[in-house]
């Protein structure tokens, strides 16, 4: 009997029927928390403007001059770092020796001390942990390290459990990532200090984006591969609806305490999952198990109202002798493997590099917090439906190098309006930047499903996994690429960044190329399948065997 693959029954029961929908929306949801999640922190660790409270004063209020949010107090009290601009020093202030008010005491009987408190702008956040907390001054760096811990944790919850799901499959790992989740997305508002908030942040993020991972590969197994593209994109498409959410919960409640429940209520929506998401079939038959994906595979026909041929459910164990005993090293264990896992990693790395990187320039666009973060969240809409678009007319391969190459090219192109121009091509410098951004979320959108699609079903989770725990590294390596024009300066130094983001973008762009086509091609099974794709036969899933 011809040798059955899961696509190949995919082909007689519908590659992307009303089961397969259902169950695809019912992945997707989470992705909503997902995209919340890798983005709280730029609301819930912001630092807002602020000066040391005055003693002595009860309504010790603020000013703001105009535009430029300086801040000026309502005494007059010389600050140590006082300028024409009306600038005071954050850190710091005068107290008067003989325990008078410093406004009257002369400046020979003035001593300058630290700050113990601080008056915070209240106009875009009316709290955040960092003001509640009073991260500033000395413990300002605290809130660097409470985000690099977080994406730690992603890069942890990544690689670890996506090794559980290759072992254990995907459901029982999914549900234990959600169960987590909610514990710690509640526990996270309550944090009476750093210590306790980052660690739970941490679990968050390993909890939160280790979901994540073992939801696009679930949605992306269920289906066949003329239906990928959409299964692979869409679900970005509600990452970024997610950040739409949380921006506009910090909008209307301005308190991270409230935007933590808010974010976080939705997690208890997902513990009903036990009873409708099912283990994914391809991984029950690379695992032998033929009788439990038999199961599921009859329930698909039937909700999708197709016929289920008799001889497509009789597989035994030599037919599909899939090497159920794939582990990770395996993808180093052969030189084209090796190759292929190599430029897969560094894609994944630039990739998350560019998309962060290029999100820390824009970011500090002049203009309302609010509605800077909502257009950076919806330009990504565009960057994911054009990929869908060019996905099955260009493949997998020429589409990333497209995106890799489009938001490098316009990266780099920035160093024309910034060292040749002056204020008034900044705008033109800004939309480099988001074209950039466009380039970068279609690259991230392509990279999700070309590595699915290359990595065998035996290590597709521990793959994938593994890449986006490069990928963190990438995003973390981003602030620091960020800052390498201080060491520089002047109008190059300004430019620096943005043009080593699109180097290394270019340069991942053009290597993607060495690795094969995946366009209606049957997903590998096992590591021989891994090694031998592309190889000899140039079958399509729509050829017959």
């Amino acid at each position: 009997m011809t040798n059955m693959k899961f696509d190949d029954i995919l082909s007689h029961i519908g590659e992307f029927g009303f089961y397969q929908k259902r169950l695809y929306l019912l992945l997707c949801m989470p992705a909503i928390s997902v995209g919340c999640y890798m983005m709280m922190l730029v609301i819930t660790m912001a630092t807002p403007e602020h000066r040391c409270q005055i003693p002595g004063y009860e309504n010790d209020t603020y000013a703001i001059l105009g535009d430029t949010h300086r801040f000026l107090v309502n005494v007059s009290i010389p600050l140590a770092s006082e300028d024409e601009d009306f600038l005071y020093e954050k850190c710091h202030m005068y107290t008067c020796n003989n325990g008078n008010s410093a406004a009257n005491c002369p400046i020979q009987n003035r001593t300058r001390v630290k700050c113990s408190s601080w008056v915070y702008d209240k106009e875009t956040f009316h709290e955040t942990f960092t003001s509640m907390t009073n991260l500033v001054c000395d413990d300002a760096l605290k809130t660097s390290h409470a985000q690099m811990l977080f994406y730690f944790g992603v890069l942890v919850g990544d690689l670890g459990f996506g090794l559980v799901a290759d072992i254990i499959g995907r459901k029982k790992t999914l549900y234990v990532t959600f169960i987590i989740l909610l514990g710690s997305a509640f526990g996270v508002a309550w944090a009476p200090n750093w210590t306790s908030f980052v660690i739970l942040e941490f679990v968050i993020g390993a909890s939160n984006h280790g979901a994540f991972i073992i939801c696009c590969v679930l949605g992306l197994e269920m289906v066949g591969p003329s239906k990928r593209v959409w299964a692979g994109i869409l679900v970005h498409a509600f990452f970024a609806l997610g950040l739409v959410y949380l921006v506009g919960m910090g909008y209307f409640l301005r308190n991270w305490f409230w935007v933590q429940i808010a974010v976080a209520t939705p997690c208890a929506f997902f513990l009903s999952y036990w009873f409708f998401i099912p283990e994914s079939p391809r991984w029950l038959i690379s695992q032998g198990r033929f009788g439990e994906a038999d199961k599921i595979i009859e329930k698909a026909a039937r909700v999708n109202k197709k016929p289920l041929p008799p001889s497509l459910m009789k597989v035994n164990k030599e037919e599909n002798d899939t090497g159920s005993d794939g582990r990770i090293w395996h993808l180093f264990s052969n030189r084209v493997l090796l190759t292929r896992t190599l430029i897969v990693y560094f894609n994944w790395a630039v990739v998350s590099m560019i998309y962060y990187g290029v999100t820390m320039h824009t970011g500090n666009m002049n203009g309302d917090f609010y509605l800077n973060f909502f257009l950076l969240a919806v330009v990504e809409f565009p960057a994911y439906f054009i990929s869908i678009a060019l996905l099955d007319r260009w493949g997998r391969k020429r589409t990333h190098c497209a995106c890799m190459l489009l938001g490098g090219i316009a990266c780099i192109s920035t160093i024309f309006p910034v060292i040749f121009g002056g204020p008034d091509l900044q705008p033109l410098t800004l939309a480099l930047a988001i074209v950039g951004k466009i380039g970068a979320a279609g690259a991230f959108g392509v990279i999700y499903i070309f590595s699915a699609e290359l990595f065998p079903t035996v290590v597709r989770n521990a793959g994938m996994g593994s890449s986006s725990c490069v990928a963190r590294i990438g995003g973390m390596l981003a602030p620091y690429v960020a800052s390498s024009g201080d060491l520089v300066g002047g109008k190059f130094g300004k430019a620096l960044p943005l043009v080593i983001f699109g180097a290394f973008s270019v340069a991942a762009g053009l290597m993607c190329l060495l690795l094969p086509e995946t366009l209606h091609k049957k997903l590998p099974e096992t590591i021989e399948d891994g090694v031998n794709f592309d190889k000899g036969s140039k079958k399509t899933l729509y050829e017959k065997n």
